[in-house]
């Protein structure tokens, strides 16, 4: 009685029964195989008589063995040299002839290529037993091209309890890489295969292989999904390894390619081979592009670790190459990068691909891009900050040209007034002199529109709302229109896979606590929440802070990363500062300390501009400090001695370096800026296995839900409302600081080129117009003015039909603005710092936590409009309360459990507020009725979550200054109806 084969021949036999069966191949034997050169002879030669007949008859193989045996020597000796990917692309010259060993993917109603194209032999070798010395050994599979060996596979079966790991293993233990078939460049590629996952090693060399994951994915992570139709590693066999797949992989994907360490000029050589969502991301995009044709958006949210710089390679090579009825569908690739480094390796990728030669350009200078163009480059890289003003060159000439934009981290790149001078160059619409204003008024509308000439390939790791709605896949849900990424490979997927780290697995928050006192003998009266800001600054900007702040940095660097030799001893820091004045403090008191410790190791700061160090001249440059310019900072940092960097602003994004492996962060971070920040520590380097923060500024739950927003697939909820610019136009025009008629005259003399002196009379009329108004009317026109003009500016790029009116006030608001004053009311907590001083202060780090996130899609809020500035009322009071508030919420309270007193805290003002006597008090009895009914309401909440915490009850029962704080909290917001303001104020930290 048959029963189903479980054992791992079962799925050996299933493979290449596929193969066989569905998909073309044939099944070699090990009598076909010549171990001495790694070949399928029998298919080799059969390929090359029946191709090329007479090229083989020149070198007469088939009536001499010796001449059989010089060419086999002279074709594994250029397998050996060039690797097999370069043989198959670019053939075999053995004197006389010049044999192509594999015929390409044929271009569309190429007939002749077609017949060539399927005279190539694709097959399989099961139990190929491989080595001249141990006759016994045998690999599962082996795939052959031709003869010619590309790809190996190990297999494993988890229902005999071995898996992929175990075929790693025996890749890494049994498998010598001084045999043929296994030595570097003699196969593209190398799987290690179960009936769950797969790994691919370019490289085999013992125990240093490398091994990468080749899934799927799954719920956004590692793995892959159930299959309903079989096996979950199915797609290995019955997608990647079809003839037309495997093919387009060798054509297009699959290199070898030489890096050059900048450092020691030191060569390596490194086989790729793209990971899945590489390779499907690109085919889904050609796909698409070939389906639909040009003029469409895709936003690719691929996280740090993807390698996206190899797949923006890869799609903007073969874009260059789509073609319909016989043209090309994209006359050139334009990619906008603020990576410089991207150009040489777009180089490096395109240049291994035999049928594009000589394709990209760097544009760096104005009329480069024009030139490039005019020159027939397909492929043109330029940076940000340069496109707009590059692509401006182009002009009228090109109008009729397709072009394909690719945008590396987009919410940089397409912004405002670059989108528009980018779009309005690719459309033609460039405006001449002979132009009427109203077809300039037309052009510039268009301009900021995305244009049906060029097709959108947006690339980031973390999608801000205006990209998502920009160019993201819209799609309607609950009634509401929202956008998704076209492709995603996820924050959460790379750390399961491994190529980058989990940053938030060991981090330590730092709690403070300090006390201020009082100088003065009179108590004056100050705003309180604007003195209390500049309270909390003034303590964490004081040396004596950041002095002890740097003793415990320099501590932790030497006793957790240093003697723990983390990265092998080459870990490196970076301490982020929240200001150039703090970042130049740190950079002394660190020096001071490590001097202190006699420590070998030297600090790098990095700031812009000029900062003139407790007023004293000259200033100081971070180029000043180091003794090296601020472009050679990346590279010194590698070196020894340096191992801390203590920055201002700089190198927080974009930055990456491997041996970077603790991160001290002295700064409010939120959003996207916490998570770009934090991920400078994640890029993966051999021996880093985790990463360390110290965060003496922010709360785990800030960091975690800007983390959560980018762990995986980053949703718009919804879309901008068009009609609040319609609100934004009303809150301005009832100050009528302008009228239409300004509007019109200022924008036609402007589109005419007309001189200054003639447009500043009437922005100078409108600003004095405005310097007349109350001070909170100055807030709301000025605020309402700059939420128009950035509403609008990202409103043009994507409405289906313009608006003359709103692209006039656009540009009327442009010129406007500048000559606006801020509004300025007076400071009523001027003076404040010279009255108080630094009493005492301590530190102490919390246990370190692994941050958690939720294991979701994060949903991001449509791009704000009709934002409406307005007055905020001081709250006055004495200099002695505003000491004592303070010293209570920062000064007095250990808490064991900070997080769980925190979630009590905000809770206990809607549990008072619900009190049936106290709700009765603020109805119909004055402030002071009012005032006894919340502070007894207070007390039965506080009673009543007591076996919740007991940690909070103790303190409101024995600490007076405590229950004061929290009863004068509750009151204030519950009793106040304006308690939306003043919940900000006392929610900004709770008592520690």
């Amino acid at each position: 009685m048959p029963f189903t084969n479980t054992k791992e021949s079962g799925l050996e036999s299933l493979i290449v029964k596929w193969l066989v069966e569905q998909n073309g191949y044939e099944e070699g034997t090990n009598a076909d195989y010549n171990k001495e050169y790694a070949v399928d002879e029998t298919r080799l030669f059969r390929f090359l008589e029946d191709t090329q007949p007479k090229e083989m008859d020149k070198l007469g193989v088939f009536k001499s063995d010796a001449k059989k045996r010089q060419f086999l020597n002279r074709l594994s000796g250029e397998i050996a040299k060039r690797g097999i990917i370069d043989v198959l692309r670019n053939g075999v010259k053995v004197y006389p002839a010049d044999l192509i060993m594999f015929y390409l993917t044929p271009t569309e109603n190429n007939e002749q290529a077609r017949i060539m194209y399927e005279k190539n032999i694709f097959s399989v070798t099961r139990q190929l037993r491989y080595s001249q010395d141990a006759g016994k050994l045998a690999l599962d599979v082996c795939l052959f091209i031709n003869g010619l060996p590309v790809i190996t596979m190990e297999l494993k079966n988890q229902l005999t309890k071995q898996n992929t790991e175990n075929a790693v293993r025996q890749y890494k233990e049994d498998r010598d890489f001084h045999d043929l078939l296994f030595s570097f460049k003699r196969c593209m590629v190398h799987f290690a295969v179960d009936d769950a996952t797969i790994q691919f090693c370019t490289k085999l060399a013992g125990k240093d292989s490398w091994f990468l994951p080749f899934n799927k994915g799954y719920n956004d992570g590692a793995g892959n999904p159930p299959n309903s139709e079989g096996l979950m590693t199915d797609y290995l066999w019955k997608d990647i390894l079809t003839k037309g797949k495997l093919s387009r992989i060798i054509e297009n994907y699959a290199q070898v390619v030489e890096e050059v360490d900048e450092d020691t000029k030191k060569k390596s050589v490194k086989q790729i081979w793209p990971r899945y969502h590489q390779l499907d991301c690109v085919e889904k995009l050609l796909y698409n592009v070939k389906e639909n044709g040009v003029g469409k958006k895709y936003l690719i949210q691929h996280s740090a670790g993807s390698g996206k710089s190899n797949s923006i390679a890869w799609l903007a090579h073969q874009l260059i190459g789509l073609e319909q009825d016989g043209h090309p569908m994209i006359d050139s690739v334009l990619v906008v990068t603020d990576r410089r480094i991207l150009d040489k390796q777009i180089r490096n990728t395109i240049k291994q691909f035999m049928q594009v030669k000589n394709t990209v350009v760097w544009a760096e200078h104005s009329g480069d891009l024009k030139k490039a163009i005019q020159d027939g480059k397909r492929i043109i890289v330029s940076t940000i900050e340069k496109f707009p003003y590059i692509i401006s060159e182009i002009g009228q000439e090109h109008k009729d040209n397709k072009f394909a934009v690719i945008i590396d981290e987009a919410h940089s790149g397409q912004s405002g007034r670059n989108s528009a001078n980018m779009n309005l160059a690719l459309s033609g619409m460039a405006t001449d002199d002979d132009a009427d204003n109203e077809d300039k008024i037309n052009a510039m509308m268009e301009g900021r529109k995305l244009v049906s000439s060029a097709s959108y390939f947006a690339f980031t790791a973390t999608p801000k709302n205006k990209t998502e709605e920009l160019f993201g896949v819209p799609y309607e849900e609950d009634g509401e229109i929202k956008h998704r990424p076209f492709h995603v490979y996820t924050m959460k997927q790379a750390i399961q896979e491994g190529f980058i780290l989990d940053v938030l697995r060991n981090y330590t928050t730092i709690d403070s606590w300090y006390k201020i006192m009082k100088t003065v003998e009179d108590d004056p009266m100050f705003d309180k929440k604007r003195a209390q800001k500049k309270l909390r600054a003034f303590v964490e900007g004081n040396p004596e802070v950041i002095a002890k702040k740097a003793a415990m940095m320099v501590e932790h660097f030497h006793e957790q990363v240093i003697a723990k030799k983390k990265i092998g001893g080459k870990a490196r820091a970076m301490i982020v500062t929240a200001s150039i004045p703090r970042c130049v403090e740190y950079y002394y008191a660190i020096n001071k300390c490590l001097s202190e410790r006699h420590s070998p190791y030297k600090t790098i700061v990095a700031f812009s501009g000029e900062h003139k160090y407790n007023g004293a001249e000259p200033a100081l440059t971070s180029a000043g400090l180091n003794g090296f310019s601020d472009a050679k900072i990346p590279k010194e940092f590698k070196k020894d001695p340096y191992r801390i960097l203590i920055v201002a602003d700089m190198f927080q994004t974009g930055f990456d370096e491997p041996l970077l492996q603790t991160m001290y962060v002295d700064k409010p971070l939120y959003d996207i800026a916490a998570v770009q920040t934090l991920s400078r520590l994640n890029r993966a380097y051999p021996g880093k296995d985790e990463v360390y923060v110290l965060d003496f500024a922010n709360k785990t739950s800030v960091i975690e839900a800007a983390f959560s927003k980018f762990y995986r697939t980053t949703i718009l909820s919804g879309e901008t409302d068009p009609n609040k610019l319609y609100d934004l136009i009303d809150h301005m025009e009832k100050h009528q600081v302008y009228d239409v008629s300004d509007v019109e005259k200022l924008v036609e003399l402007f589109l005419s080129g007309a001189e200054r002196d003639r447009l500043d009379p009437i922005l100078d009329a409108c600003t004095a117009i405005y310097k007349q108004l109350e001070l909170d009317e100055q807030i709301e026109f000025k605020s309402a003015a700059k939420s128009f003009v950035r509403t609008y500016g990202f409103l043009g790029a994507i409405l289906p039909y313009g608006n003359v009116d709103w692209e006039k006030l656009s540009i009327f608001l442009n010129l406007l603005i500048p000559k606006l004053p801020s509004p300025r009311g007076d400071d009523l907590s001027e003076g404040i710092l010279s009255t108080v001083d630094l009493n005492s202060y301590r530190n102490e780090a919390q246990e370190a936590i692994a941050i958690k996130l939720e294991d979701t899609d994060a949903e991001i809020a449509p791009v704000p409009a009709g934002s409406v500035g307005h007055v905020v009322e001081p709250e006055m009071d004495l200099l002695s309360k505003i000491i004592m508030d303070f010293n209570d919420m920062f000064g007095n309270i250990k808490w064991n459990d900070a997080d769980n007193v925190q979630r009590q805290i905000l809770a206990i003002p809607e549990m008072v507020s619900k009190d049936k006597k106290y709700q009765n008090a603020m109805k119909n009895s004055d402030a002071q009725e009012a005032r006894t009914e919340s502070e007894r309401a207070l007390q039965q909440v506080i009673f009543s979550i007591m076996s919740d915490n007991m940690e909070l009850f103790k303190q409101f029962q024995d600490n007076p200054s405590f229950k004061k704080w929290l009863s004068d909290m509750v009151f204030n917001i519950t009793y106040d109806p304006k308690n939306d303001k003043k919940l900000a104020q006392y929610t900004r930290k709770e008592p520690d």
